[in-house]
C-alpha cells in the first residue's frame, strides 16, 4: 500500500507540479544513490550518473500507476537503473554493426507497415518475405539492436522479469555479456520467443501468432528456454 502522502505527491507531479516532482527526488535521493552506487565503479562520474538516475526516477514518476499495486519504490528502480545503463552501454565498446542497424530499420519498416496493413503484428514468414532476409537474420538483428534494460522489464503475465528468472537478484547479470552469449546459442525459434517476449514485451498469445504456434507451445517452449538460460550463466 503505498503512503497516502506518496501517491498525492505522484498524482500532483503527473498533473505538472513541479514543486512536487523536485519533493519527490528529494525524498527519494538515498533509493536513486544506492542504484548509481551499483554502477559508479565502471570509471564513471557518479554526480552524472546520479543526474541520469534522477532522469530515469522521473520518467517512473510520470509513468507509474496507483493502480498497479505496487510499492512505487519496487517501479522506479529499474526505470533508475535503465536509465544509468542505457548510457553505459550506448557509451562502451560494445558496438552494433553498420549491416545489423541497416537490418533492423528494414525490419521496422517492414513491421509497421505490415501491422498497419494487417491490423496485428506480422509473423515471421511474413516480415521475411517482405524484407527477403532469413527468420534467423530477423532475430539477430532485432536481438542486437534490442534495449538491454528490457531484460529487467515484467512480463505482463507473470510479472517475472528475465534477469530474475535465470539469475539470482544479486547478480549483475544485465551487466554481463554471459546472459546474451547465452541467449545467441537458443534454437532460433527459442530464441525469438525470448525476443518477443522479454524484449518486446508482447504476451504468450501475441508471441504464438508470430511464431505461428500454439499458447500451449509458446509456454512450454518458454520454460524450455529459461532452463537452458539458467544452465549456461550456472556453468559461466
Amino acid at each position: 500500500m503505498i503512503p497516502t502522502e506518496t501517491a498525492t505527491l505522484l498524482q500532483a507531479a503527473q498533473a505538472g507540479d513541479q514543486g512536487a516532482c523536485s519533493r519527490l527526488v528529494e525524498e527519494n535521493q538515498g533509493l536513486i544513490w544506492s542504484v548509481v552506487k551499483r554502477y559508479a565503479r565502471k570509471g564513471q562520474d557518479s554526480e552524472d550518473l546520479y543526474q541520469l538516475g534522477c532522469l530515469g526516477f522521473l520518467k517512473a514518476v510520470h509513468g507509474f500507476d496507483l493502480a498497479f499495486g505496487t510499492q512505487f519504490s519496487t517501479y522506479a528502480v529499474p526505470k533508475i537503473a535503465g536509465e544509468i545503463r542505457r548510457f553505459l552501454r550506448d557509451a562502451g565498446p560494445v558496438k552494433v554493426s553498420r549491416g545489423q542497424k541497416e537490418q533492423a530499420l528494414a525490419i521496422h519498416r517492414a513491421r509497421n507497415q505490415l501491422t498497419a496493413q494487417l491490423g496485428r503484428e506480422p509473423t515471421l514468414s511474413e516480415l521475411a518475405q517482405v524484407t527477403g532476409l532469413t527468420p534467423e537474420d530477423i532475430a539477430a538483428a532485432d536481438l542486437a539492436t534490442a534495449a538491454v534494460a528490457s531484460l529487467q522489464a515484467e512480463s505482463g503475465e507473470t510479472g517475472l522479469a528475465l534477469e530474475g528468472m535465470v539469475a539470482s537478484p544479486e547478480e549483475d547479470l544485465v551487466e554481463r555479456v554471459a546472459l546474451r552469449t547465452a541467449i545467441d546459442r537458443l534454437p532460433q525459434q527459442q530464441r525469438m520467443l525470448i525476443l518477443l517476449r522479454y524484449y518486446k514485451g508482447l504476451t504468450q498469445d501475441k508471441t504464438a501468432k508470430i511464431l505461428g504456434v500454439s499458447q500451449v507451445q509458446v509456454s512450454r517452449l518458454e520454460k524450455k528456454a529459461i532452463q537452458f538460460l539458467r544452465q549456461e550463466l550456472q556453468e559461466d
